[in-house]
């Protein structure tokens, strides 16, 4: 890579996330050679792009109009190079953000099969529970679940997933199996990422019912609901993909399944007004494709 389209894309990283060092690291570069190779750029273009203080690097009104330029030619780069080689082979890096349940149960398990096909490409998995910037940690394609508040990207629906009451054969065997919406009022029900309010809502031939549930236990990972319920705890709320492997094993049992409990969306975001890069594109059909199928 030459050292101009480095800059460029050092340039691009810094510019987001307000650090030399951390795009540098991204790009296999020491702080030394980022700066330097910021210095030279910003000599070559003729303009401060950057101003630094001991503490952060912030973008002038020059080098936020400049970042605006240099990501769409970035962009278009990656996307003529893949039209040209004609083959559909992918390279360079894709950065991917999920949640921990989905990169776990979903991405991990069908990785290979995407890697072996593009041997080229290098994947960082950005795994955490809450939801990533898409602009300030350079996320090429976000897949989250339920709604979506992040008004600046563009979405993609992958499936829709059945939320799901589920306990451990032990918890049921010990308190009972509610038959009724209404019972679970007496049961202990731990509160997770798939539903996070007290208040539940049903839905049977026509006929809807509510009620307010008792929770001594709120998770805010959905591994963490998962093995909570797994462990006697109570009753989990979780989107039903999120607990297959359990329900398919035993460890875990559905409760009320003849009633409805809504669902949630999976979606792949990309970032508006960006050209979509080949391999987040490619990687998200290849998602849907597996998904679905």
């Amino acid at each position: 890579m030459n050292d101009r389209l480095t800059a460029l894309k050092l340039f691009a990283r810094a510019g987001r996330i307000g650090n030399f060092s951390s795009a540098g690291r991204e790009l296999g570069l020491s702080q030394p050679s980022a700066s330097r190779l910021i210095a030279a750029l910003e000599a070559e273009v003729g303009a401060t792009l950057f101003s630094r203080t001991t503490r952060a690097v912030t973008l002038t009104d020059a080098g936020a109009t400049y970042l605006t330029r240099v990501e769409a030619i970035l962009s278009a780069l990656d996307e003529a190079d893949h039209e040209a080689r004609g083959t559909g082979e992918l390279r360079g890096a894709l950065r991917v953000g999920t949640s921990s349940s989905f990169v776990l149960r979903e991405i991990i398990p069908r990785l290979p099969k995407f890697l072996s096909a593009h041997p080229e490409l290098r994947v960082e998995l950005l795994s955490n529970d809450r939801y990533q910037d898409l602009v300030t940690e350079g996320i090429d394609v976000a897949f989250r679940f339920g709604s979506l508040p992040d008004s600046s990207a563009t979405a993609r629906k992958l499936l829709d997933d059945p939320r799901v009451l589920a306990a451990a054969p032990s918890y049921l065997a010990e308190h009972g199996t509610p038959h009724m919406p209404s019972d679970l009022a007496q049961h202990a029900v731990i509160l997770g990422p798939a539903h996070l309010s007290p208040t539940f809502s049903f839905s049977k031939d026509g006929r809807v019912a509510s009620v307010r549930v008792k929770s001594q236990l709120t998770v805010t990972i959905n591994e963490g609901a998962i093995a909570a319920a797994e462990a006697g705890m109570g009753i989990v709320a979780t989107a039903f993909n999120s607990a297959k492997a359990e329900l398919e094993g035993g460890t875990l049992v559905r409760v009320l399944s003849d009633w409805g409990f809504g669902s949630m969306e999976v979606n792949a975001l990309f970032l508006s007004g960006k050209i979509i890069k080949p391999a987040a594109r490619a990687f998200t059909d290849f998602l849907i494709e597996q998904l679905r199928g």
